[in-house]
């Protein structure tokens, strides 16, 4: 099953695709609904798949990627997680705005599996923890790295607006631990990994989770980027793709700051 959310007339909704158009859902998705007419895609507007309480995300979650940290860090005792706050959340489409650069400076991509919550998750176990999961979709867990290592929180490093890019949909019935996760910055592949590299999986980490905090429907967990992050500017077309889910796909803009101090460069 597909599960989008979605504008149509000035109307925010949930809907089940099927094929090229898809069937508005009345009544809650979380719990019982029932389909109505359908709609062709073509006239509707996908927003973000889900409109999240809270954003977990989970660093250091791929060997690829602590091999290309300069500390070279060994993988972590526990899942280590950060929280990304839900006013970050944009969707297909949508741009993701750079911070000024003379504050912020380098701004990063980070492709990652996102598993959405479907149900009420409160100390579950590992082998009971995906039975708690809606289905998956695509992240881009924006990074703003001088703010990322200046800072005693990462707040504005991962939680600034437009940084939890989520989309196109979501899709139920996958296996986890057994998916090719691409990034595309301009049509050039920048990041390639299965699933399966995760350190920790998706049911380690919601059961390690929910042991400290409960997981509300609808709440979302980014699962770890995998090789070396690359960085993003003005322009660019970074695209996320989920085997078996689809591209998330999302264009760059620069500030209003930024775009001022290039008119006057280019003067």
């Amino acid at each position: 099953m597909i599960i989008a959310r979605f504008l149509h007339q000035g109307r925010q909704s949930y809907g089940i695709v099927e094929g090229e158009q898809v069937r508005p859902v009345e009544g809650d998705i979380f719990g019982d609904y029932r389909l109505t007419s359908a709609i062709n895609l073509t006239e509707v507007r996908l927003l973000s798949p889900v409109a999240p309480s809270k954003i977990l995300a989970v660093g250091l979650n791929y060997r690829s990627h602590l091999d290309h940290l300069k500390d070279q860090f060994e993988p972590p005792a526990q899942p280590e997680l950060f929280l990304k706050p839900s006013s970050a959340v944009i969707g297909p489409d949508e741009p993701i705005i750079l911070p000024d650069s003379d504050t912020a400076g380098r701004i990063d991509y980070e492709g990652e599996l996102v598993a959405v919550i479907g149900r009420r998750c409160r100390r579950v176990s590992e082998s009971q923890a995906l039975d708690f999961v809606l289905g998956y979709t695509c992240g881009n867990d924006v990074s703003a790295r001088r703010w990322q290592k200046k800072d005693l929180q990462w707040w504005r490093a991962k939680g600034a607006d437009t940084f939890a890019p989520l989309g196109p949909w979501i899709v139920d019935g996958l296996d986890p631990t057994n998916l090719e996760l691409r990034t595309r910055v301009n049509g050039e592949v920048r990041q390639s990994a299965n699933t399966s590299l995760l350190i920790y999986s998706v049911a380690e980490v919601i059961s390690f989770a929910s042991r400290v905090m409960t997981l509300e429907p609808g709440d979302v967990l980014f699962t770890g980027t995998p090789g070396e992050p690359g960085s993003l500017s003005p322009g660019d077309v970074v695209e996320i793709e989920v085997e078996r889910v689809g591209v998330l796909r999302n264009t760059v803009k620069g500030s209003e700051g930024q775009a001022g101090r290039a008119k006057i460069t280019a003067l």
